[in-house]
């Protein structure tokens, strides 16, 4: 052996060996960049991966039998390679095999690392058949506040979700989860019925009444297959024993449902969060302010502040530590707050509840969380949240939370395939359809994305933000008097953005610019801006609406208030691109050319595409319209040109990607339709 390995050297395998996998290494990454940009399907990579690693033994056997000399290939000298027989042979073989060896060692660690995603197509966007209904599966409806003070709610819903979170830990039980259980807080309905739509052979009902530091808590568990309570209790304790009696139904259930329990879930079932009841009140009211708050600064910021204080009254309650970094992590992912005290600021909470409970679940959730939401980390995320999904099977936060990684890596059918999973768990949860569909909708696969909707708003009839998302798609199909039926409710007192945007885009759409501008100063006149950033970008939006109306003076005073918002903004928030964004359109309607582009290309870099195929290309379009109005039309048409065939999730002033029939319709860029390619574009099939 030793004197194959100095021929080995003589012959330059080794050279041939390092230079191979250097260039492999390069061509993996620029591929792995490259392809996904032009949107070729996803067994492009894996498979150039393979016929990379299957190369490598070929090139040391060619390497061992031939060699470089003067720009010519030539065989290697009789002297040394001889005759391809006896020893000499089974050298060859040796290094062709260890060719093998490593180039599987290779192969397998990809797909280790890169599991090959489910493919989902458009008629998979819904299981083919509803789950099983098991045995062993229950569903804690809404607990009833029965205390004279109805802002003791607050109280009966965290009993409840403490209770649900208890047993979602026991592996031997399904639970389905409080999106899921919501919809019956104010009418219970039949329970057979309830379970049915639930999927599951158990429901628990209960009510609490909180008087001073007394409460009481009636809890009945049914059997809704044979229509009978298994089981029933009344529990008067003092409030600072509460969490016994939460333990002692978590118990009970179990017990009915015969789960076996390994010796982790009984420590689970038993767990104290706090001895302080203060502090476990505030932590009460936290958790209902963030259940509200469905991306709302506002109602984060109230459930900041509610953590806060029940840490402050013990600091030694990690929960309570991994939801406050939770909290002010999503603040900061959402752009509100991008500031350097914000991120520390879920660094230090998350710290804390790791020196607490370094390996709970509910620590690693928020570790998972903050690797996503603050580092932007998404392979680490992910490795995160698939480690939390073994030890919570049951939690569909977990299935949402790998989605939605997903989906920011550009793996749209993988992102599905884990909301699907979540479905399973909380088939009534309109959160996970709507982000199911929001991706079909970024896809452009509108058929599918109105399915779900029509899903979502089966479970919530008339809700305002699921039929303004179902009338985008409209919307982005050019079907204007459909989207205006769905959105005749909404008015500058929806107290939805999401709603608004939506409205304020189809009054755009329908060239209808007097009556969006006037939506807007009403809106403006009456609502609160929870930060700055939103206040900034309504005012850059209502100069571009004064900019399409043909009021240049409006827009030019719009924008200058619009920039005296922003930019105190962009000094104290230099990472945030939403503010660079809209700072950029607001520097071209002023005819500052330079500080424009500069301002949407470091939107760009902040949030490229690369590493976030969901946002990132929005900020593509923004330059695309930065372009347009400083006059350089054509840069314009070739980034737009580009965008008609990438996937993303809209942009700040536009609630969906771009399509022809879009650009066909929104008069944010007339200036471009005297060109031909424009006029190419609004012409192209709907992708």
């Amino acid at each position: 052996m030793s004197s194959f390995f100095r021929e080995l050297k003589q012959r330059k395998v080794y050279r041939v060996a390092v230079g191979y996998a250097v260039v492999a290494w390069l061509v993996v990454q620029i591929s792995a960049t490259v392809i996904p940009a032009y949107h070729a399907p996803e067994w492009i990579l894996p498979l150039l991966i393979t016929a990379i690693a299957l190369g490598f033994p070929v090139a040391l056997v060619l390497a061992w039998a031939f060699d470089i000399k003067g720009g010519a290939i030539k065989k290697a000298p009789e002297s040394t390679i001889a005759t391809i027989s006896g020893a000499n042979k089974r050298r060859v073989w040796l290094l062709a095999a260890l060719g093998l060896i490593i180039s599987a060692l290779a192969i397998g660690a990809y797909w280790l690392r890169h599991p090959w995603p489910k493919a989902v197509t458009a008629s998979q966007s819904a299981p083919a058949t509803m789950p099983e209904i098991l045995e062993k599966s229950v569903a804690v409806l809404p607990f009833e506040n029965l205390s004279s003070d109805p802002d003791n709610a607050y109280f009966a819903d965290g009993i409840e979700e403490e209770i649900r979170t208890r047993l979602a830990r026991i592996a031997d039980l399904k639970v389905i989860s409080r999106n899921s259980t919501q919809r019956y807080q104010s009418k219970r309905g039949n329970l057979a019925e309830i379970a049915k739509q639930l999927r599951v052979a158990h429901i628990l009902e209960g009510s609490v009444q909180k008087a001073a530091d007394q409460v009481r808590v009636n809890v009945q568990l049914v059997n809704v297959q044979t229509d009978s309570q298994l089981w029933a209790e009344t529990y008067d304790r003092k409030l600072n024993d509460i969490f016994s009696v939460e333990s002692e139904i978590a118990k009970r259930i179990a017990e009915s449902l015969q789960a076996k329990l390994t010796g982790r879930e009984e420590q689970a079932l038993a767990a104290k969060p706090t001895n302080n009841p203060e502090a476990y009140d505030a932590y009460l009211r936290g958790l209902v302010f963030e259940a509200r708050s469905n991306y709302s600064s506002d109602a984060l910021l109230k459930a900041i502040g509610l953590y806060e204080r029940a840490v402050q009254l013990d600091p030694k309650f990690a929960i309570a530590w991994a939801r406050l970094s939770g909290a002010n992590a999503l603040l900061y992912f959402n752009r509100n707050d991008t500031t350097a005290a914000r991120r520390d600021a879920a660094k230090i909470a998350l710290e804390n509840a790791q020196k607490l409970q370094p390996n709970s679940p509910e620590t690693l959730l928020f570790v998972g969380y903050y690797q996503y939401w603050v580092q932007r980390d998404y392979d680490l995320a992910k490795t995160t949240f698939e480690h939390v999904s073994k030890m919570l099977p049951d939690n569909g936060e977990v299935s949402y939370a790998l989605g939605a990684v997903a989906r920011r890596e550009g793996l749209w059918d993988e992102s599905v395939v884990y909301w699907e999973r979540g479905l399973a768990l909380d088939p009534l949860n309109t959160a996970l359809l709507t982000e199911v569909a929001w991706t079909y909708d970024a896809l452009r696969q509108f058929p599918t994305a109105l399915k779900l909707y029509d899903r979502a708003l089966d479970i919530l009839p008339n809700e305002l933000s699921l039929m303004a998302l179902k009338a985008s798609i409209y919307q982005a199909e050019g079907n204007l008097p459909e989207a205006a039926k769905l959105l005749a409710q909404v008015n500058a007192q929806t107290n939805s953005d999401v709603a608004v945007r939506i409205k304020l885009a189809q009054l755009r759409l329908e060239r209808n610019q007097i009556e969006a501008i006037r939506f807007v100063q009403l809106r403006q006149a009456r609502l609160h801006f929870s930060s700055g950033m939103d206040k900034g970008i309504k005012q850059g939006g209502l100069a571009l609406l004064n900019r399409v109306a043909g009021d240049t003076a409006s827009a030019k005073a719009a924008a200058e208030q619009a920039r005296n918002t922003l930019e105190p903004l962009s000094k104290d928030q230099p990472d945030n691109a939403f503010v660079a964004a809209a700072l950029a359109v607001v520097y071209a309607i002023l005819d500052e050319k330079g500080s424009a582009l500069n301002e949407a290309q470091r939107a760009i870099t902040l949030v490229p595409s690369s590493k976030d195929r969901l946002s990132g290309p929005g900020f593509e379009e923004n330059l695309a319209l930065v372009e347009m109005i400083i006059g350089e039309n054509s840069r314009a048409i070739s980034a737009l040109t580009r965008l008609l065939h990438t996937p993303y999730g809209g942009w700040i002033y536009s609630p969906a990607p771009i399509t022809p029939a879009i650009l066909n319709l929104d008069p944010l860029w007339d200036p471009l339709r005297a060109d031909p390619a424009f006029q190419k574009l609004c012409e192209e099939k709907q992708p």
